[in-house]
């Protein structure tokens, strides 16, 4: 097979599930996408095991169940998400409204309101795609600093469920100039800061008590350009049955005069409000992600 042939028949059933769950009622959609994520815990091995390897060393004092009840509970968060996200083109602010509600937004306004940009912390964590599209869907449109997927077809595909509401996406491979023209420009850009990097363009940082390879991107332009700093996430309450999408308060940054030390601490501080959220909501995390897979020179893998 082809690789042109097979991009296109990726492109096909991602297309299908799309425009199949798009048309359930929501409820509906969000059952079926859990049903499909129990079928990918069982079948899917290599990533179970990254899982619970990852969520042992972040919970070391957690028994064995309890950390396998996150695990399940992270794939059926993971079915929703993708029930949402088919979901999303047919959202308005008025239907969206009914299962999400900010918290925190005055955070985000005054830190905008600065005029100086906002990069918006967050991670793979709660209903990260859904995030940025309300904010959209509420007159509040952002960047987001993504990897191409593979799949051209499906990449351009998803990216245009992204920015229907005027969100703009800053691929990874023009992040320097694209974050800093955005800051300049007074705009906000949401940056996922969750996952493995390799140096130079990642610095080692506590993540859970183990040093973890960590994009220091953000710390450097925000040092850069002056911008502010705001954690946010978008959360499912299983007490009130709604997304709440969260904005914390400004992160103030260290200025020693010392850049290159200056990154590393305000990357280690960036990471530690992230694990922060990580820690109250673990069933919401990508725990499957090979996190920790860069490792410090001399050391061995976790893997």
């Amino acid at each position: 097979m082809t690789a042109t042939v097979r991009q296109t028949l990726e492109f096909v059933a991602v297309w299908c599930m799309v425009q199949g769950l798009r048309l359930l009622p929501r409820r509906v959609a969000r059952a079926v996408g859990a049903g499909v994520a129990g079928l990918a815990f069982v079948a899917l091995g290599r990533l179970r095991s990254v899982g619970r390897r990852n969520l042992k060393l972040a919970f070391p004092e957690k028994s064995d169940a309890e950390r396998e009840r996150i695990l399940r509970a992270e794939y059926r968060n993971l079915g929703y998400l993708m029930a949402e996200f088919c979901q999303m083109p047919g959202y308005t602010a008025e239907r969206a409204s009914r299962f999400i509600r900010y918290e925190g937004l005055e955070n985000y306004v005054g830190a905008r309101d600065l005029g100086q940009g906002v990069l918006v912390l967050t991670g793979h964590l709660g209903a990260w795609e859904l995030s940025s599209f309300y904010h959209s869907l509420m007159g509040m449109p952002m960047g987001m600093v993504i990897r191409r997927l593979d799949n051209p077809l499906v990449d351009l595909f998803v990216n245009r469920i992204r920015c229907l509401h005027g969100n703009r996406v800053i691929h990874k491979d023009d992040f320097a100039r694209g974050l800093i023209a955005s800051m300049r420009s007074g705009q906000t850009v949401g940056i996922l800061m969750d996952t493995n990097m390799t140096p130079p363009q990642g610095v080692f940082v506590p993540f859970f008590g183990v040093e973890a390879c960590t994009a220091s991107g953000m710390a450097r332009v925000a040092q850069k350009t002056g911008a502010a700093v705001v954690p946010g996430f978008l959360l499912w309450d299983e007490q009130e049955r709604q997304y709440v999408l969260r904005f914390g308060e400004r992160i103030a940054l260290v200025d020693t005069g010392d850049p290159e030390a200056d990154a590393i601490t305000n990357t280690a501080r960036f990471t530690a409000v992230l694990e922060s959220y990580i820690r109250q909501y673990p069933e919401q995390w990508l725990w499957m992600h090979r996190r920790w897979k860069t490792r410090p020179r001399g050391e061995t893998g976790v893997y």
